[in-house]
């Protein structure tokens, strides 16, 4: 009996300060991304290392970082109308979005996410893809790491430097060179609006070749950054540069 709680002794000892290293760890990371921009993401290197055990679709990772004023507020604009019109308010959740998609989901086939975009870099930048309950509660720390150390400007250039445009596209420069030919501060709101379309599933859908659907998807896009004011509106967003081309 002294053995074996010897034994459950040193196992907790060992389990607490895994535990507390890991907090240490991940906060200091999230922290450091205040200053210093991340050169991968965890979604780009499971693609890369993917690509090494089945090159047939010629996957090429192509990721440009650029800073948020060398990014057109127009795409700024159209991704947080079509990922998260909370994005200036909320600390982190949509509450109103997760429980309109619990009840959505409850009768659809269809997964409906509800993820707003402070989730969505954490998870890129350090989990993996897939459904489970507990990456969803890594996510969900992350996320409030993310919220507590990162001022919202800062999350939104993370986030256009790292989401997924394309196949292996990652960020805005990436795909405003690959997919228009043109810089990220160069998009226009029709630009924009396209790669917004296309992150539900930007392997399956085009912003250079647009389906009906992605057409229609601008459409609604263009139509919610109009009722969202503008790129005036991301001046909330902690002093952003609101100024953007036609």
């Amino acid at each position: 009996m002294a053995r074996m709680g010897s034994w459950f002794g040193r196992a907790w000892r060992w389990l607490l300060g895994a535990a507390v290293g890991f907090a240490v760890f991940s906060a200091l990371a999230v922290l450091t991304l205040r200053w210093i921009n991340p050169p991968i993401s965890s979604f780009m290197l499971q693609a890369w290392v993917g690509s090494l055990f089945d090159d047939s679709r010629g996957f090429k990772l192509d990721h440009r970082w650029v800073d948020l004023d060398r990014i057109s507020p127009n795409l700024a604009l159209a991704v947080v109308a079509s990922e998260d019109q909370k994005f200036p308010e909320h600390w982190g959740f949509d509450v109103e979005a997760i429980e309109k998609a619990y009840r959505m989901n409850r009768h659809s086939h269809h997964i409906r996410g509800a993820s707003t975009i402070t989730q969505q870099v954490s998870k890129n930048l350090f989990l993996w893809s897939g459904r489970s309950y507990f990456r969803k509660g890594l996510e969900s720390y992350f996320t409030v790491l993310a919220e507590s150390f990162l001022p919202k400007r800062r999350i939104l250039e993370l986030y256009l430097n790292i989401a997924e445009f394309g196949d292996g596209i990652y960020g805005a420069e990436a795909a405003a060179q690959r997919l228009f030919h043109k810089p990220a501060y160069r998009l226009t709101r029709s630009d924009a609006a396209l790669l917004a379309a296309v992150l539900p599933n930007p392997k399956v859908f085009h912003a250079n070749a647009p389906s009906a659907f992605i057409e229609r998807r601008r459409a609604w896009i263009l139509a919610q950054m109009r009722d969202l004011g503008g790129p005036e509106m991301l001046g909330e967003i902690d002093a952003y540069p609101a100024r953007a081309k036609r």
